[in-house]
């Protein structure tokens, strides 16, 4: 089970992971995102997590060279792209970089699972939008034929029960972990502590 925590801003959501121990941690690249950070801040960052600790850049129609740059730098050692790109950006950016790429598909109708199914990426992550905090109909997922990453409306609370209703191969949590617009400490060790039981 691969567990996710995205968007770390501070120093503290950086120890906070570090005490719950998730497999991956995510910095937002995104501008419109109240998550976003820089790069000066993601070297930050990455200093102070544990090296076991990947991280994971997520990106909205980026170009590839900011991606791989990144990834050249030891900043970000995962891709996770969260807007339009297609097929043809995917392998463009395989082509600059052999970090695993990971595709975001917003779940909302079967055609949708349908899409995530074909990607070429390495692996597909089914959410209900944009960081919105908000779940979707888990019985979509039942339509999945690849290994998946879950995210959307997922807390401490209901991690064990979305595990083992849809059975994904990750669990990815951003604002279910929060308090206040911020990362919760005791919220991320129970997140990560539930989602290794369920």
């Amino acid at each position: 089970m691969i567990v996710k925590v995205c968007g770390l801003r501070t120093a503290d959501d950086a120890e906070a992971v570090n005490e719950a121990g998730p497999d991956m941690a995510g910095f937002v690249f995104y501008g419109p995102s109240r998550r976003c950070i820089d790069r000066e801040l993601a070297i930050e960052l990455r200093r102070i997590l544990d090296p076991s600790i990947a991280t994971v850049g997520v990106f909205v129609d980026e170009d590839p060279r900011v991606i791989a740059g990144l990834v050249e730098d030891r900043i970000i050692s995962v891709v996770q792209l969260h807007g339009s790109e297609d097929g043809m950006y995917i392998h463009g950016l395989r082509a600059m970089t052999h970090a695993p790429i990971v595709k975001t598909f917003i779940a909302r109708r079967p055609e949708d699972m349908e899409e995530a199914n074909l990607s070429p990426a390495d692996m597909v992550m089914l959410d209900a939008g944009k960081g919105s905090g908000k779940g979707f109909d888990w019985d979509l997922a039942q339509a999945m034929r690849r290994p998946f990453i879950l995210s959307g409306g997922l807390t401490p609370e209901n991690v064990g029960t979305a595990i083992a209703r849809v059975s994904p191969a990750g669990v990815d949590v951003s604002s279910g972990v929060e308090s206040g617009g911020a990362k919760d400490r005791a919220k991320v060790l129970s997140f990560v502590e539930s989602a290794r039981m369920g």
